[in-house]
């Protein structure tokens, strides 16, 4: 089952790079992977101006250009070619929603975020002949897609910027994530996966919509209003007009499938579960970036990893939309962003 949501006309231009049979570390396969991906700039003769952007949960390479890159910004296509990058699952790439019978809906293979890096690392090995990338960095489940990159591919990624994410998910994220996953799946419509359109799971789209407002975004941006800078009128106008809107024309099972990998996520796994001896296998100069107000990646908590990697510096940026401010809608994180993407790209 194929939806307009994901198509060019909303999400394009993107193009897309066949893997042929993918194996994962599940055991399933992914036959026929295809990668989604846009790119922007020109590749310097000697490819050393490439950097790569994969995207966050429920996100698309088209969401990311739009919040990220332009003249004037970090993220400049006069200066770099910048690859952005859609993760398995999200609707552009193989997922769910797109894949054939008998591996389509809940039947699609279960696939890590290690999974994404070495689909990623193909695409541009073999697409574009790069073996280094100027800057790996990514926002949310960008980040863990970031961390693995710089832990499984050391020699392959110069810098890394993992923004408002963790190197291993915490009981507490998990615990968080399972409640989006149940917010869905609790819609008698969902069937287990089996349902015929996903417009039929709008009441557990809306759940989900709502939980994820609750527990990601700041209280300052309810009680005192912030979002009428958007234009809403109400908390409620809010939470319907910009949340709802954003999930309802998505696939249920793209987003659990998402969810499951940002839950499970654990860059340890590349060391046998030792995290510390993971971490400082990270050549990359390494900026990790926090959002001070974020919820669902506490400082707390990116701040004990950071410590861990080698050749780091912790960036901290406040924004009252908390992790809604990856999103591009407040000017001065994008400002604070750019900042400090720009510093570690001069280094």
């Amino acid at each position: 089952m194929s939806h307009s949501f994901y198509s060019q006309d909303i999400h394009g231009p993107f193009e897309t790079y066949d893997l042929g049979d993918f194996e994962l570390e599940e055991g399933g396969t992914i036959r026929g992977l295809k990668v989604a991906y846009a790119t922007f700039g020109a590749l310097s003769p000697n490819k050393d101006n490439a950097i790569l952007f994969p995207t966050w949960y429920s996100g698309t390479s088209k969401i990311l250009e739009q919040a990220y890159v332009g003249p004037g910004r970090a993220l400049d296509p006069s200066k770099y070619f910048i690859i952005l990058v859609n993760q398995i699952g999200n609707g552009l790439s193989s997922s769910p929603s797109n894949a054939a019978s008998p591996y389509n809906a809940a039947s699609f293979p279960r696939v890590r975020i290690g999974d994404d890096v070495r689909a990623q690392h193909r695409l541009i090995v073999e697409k574009f002949g790069i073996e280094k990338l100027a800057l790996v960095l990514g926002a949310s489940m960008g980040a863990q897609q970031t961390y693995e990159w710089a832990v499984r591919f050391p020699d392959a990624v110069e810098r890394a910027a993992p923004i408002a994410g963790t190197a291993r998910g915490t009981s507490h994220n998990a615990l968080l994530v399972e409640t989006f996953i149940e917010a869905i799946a609790s819609d008698p419509a969902y069937q287990g996966g089996w349902y015929a359109n996903q417009s039929l799971v709008h009441r557990g789209l809306r759940r989900h919509a709502r939980v994820f407002a609750t527990s990601g975004f700041t209280q300052d941006l309810y009680n005192l209003g912030i979002y009428r800078k958007l234009g809403f009128s109400s908390r409620d106008d809010f939470l319907t007009g910009f949340v709802e809107n954003a999930f309802l024309p998505q696939d249920p099972n793209n987003l659990i499938y998402l969810l499951r990998k940002w839950r499970d996520f654990d860059v340890s796994r590349n060391a046998g579960g030792d995290l510390k001896a993971a971490l400082s296998r990270i050549k990359a100069k390494t900026s990790v970036i926090a959002i001070e107000e974020d919820v669902f990646f506490p400082l707390k908590d990116i701040a004990v990893e950071q410590s861990l990697i080698p050749n780091s510096t912790l960036k901290l940026l406040s924004s009252v939309w908390g992790h809604l401010a990856l999103f591009g809608v407040d000017p001065f994180y994008n400002e604070r962003i750019d900042a400090h993407l720009k510093e570690l790209l001069s280094a």
